[in-house]
């Protein structure tokens, strides 16, 4: 488990689902149709949700954003044992199988030497000399 140095510090975790290619229109359903809804009951915060896709492989990529490691912990192990959901997997597993190939999951720390991230705010532009980012042209820093 990782710690962090300041605990009024948000956790993210980054979740990344291989996905079978061709299943990818019904998992897209099961998470868009049940998943984020059950999630929302146990206080899932999702920052971003993104896809990626190659010839061979499909990935379901997404950022959750949690108040510590313990509440994301006590969360997910909730979610997993809901009877809905359990159902939905059944269901979906029973018919067409599983979509889901892989899960990773990782927690994600910020750097002591770089601006901490939080989900509003703009990164533009690169490192100035001072650790801050330099303005993308046309914008002022604040």
């Amino acid at each position: 488990m990782v710690q962090s140095d300041n605990e009024n510090m948000s956790v993210f975790q980054l979740r990344i689902y291989e996905v079978s290619p061709e299943k990818r229109k019904q998992f897209h359903e099961r998470f868009e149709k049940h998943a984020l809804r059950i999630m929302q009951q146990y206080d899932f915060k999702p920052v971003v949700l993104w896809q990626s896709e190659s010839v061979s492989n499909f990935e379901f990529i997404y950022i959750l954003e949690w108040p510590n490691i313990e509440t994301m912990e006590q969360q997910w192990k909730a979610f997993l044992a809901d009877s809905e959901w359990i159902e939905i997997k059944r269901k979906m597993a029973d018919t067409l199988g599983e979509p889901v190939q892989r899960v990773t999951s990782r927690v994600l720390e910020n750097v002591k030497y770089y601006p901490a991230f939080h989900p509003f705010t703009k990164f533009h532009g690169s490192m100035d000399a001072g650790g801050g980012t330099e303005p993308v042209a046309g914008e002022e820093r604040s």
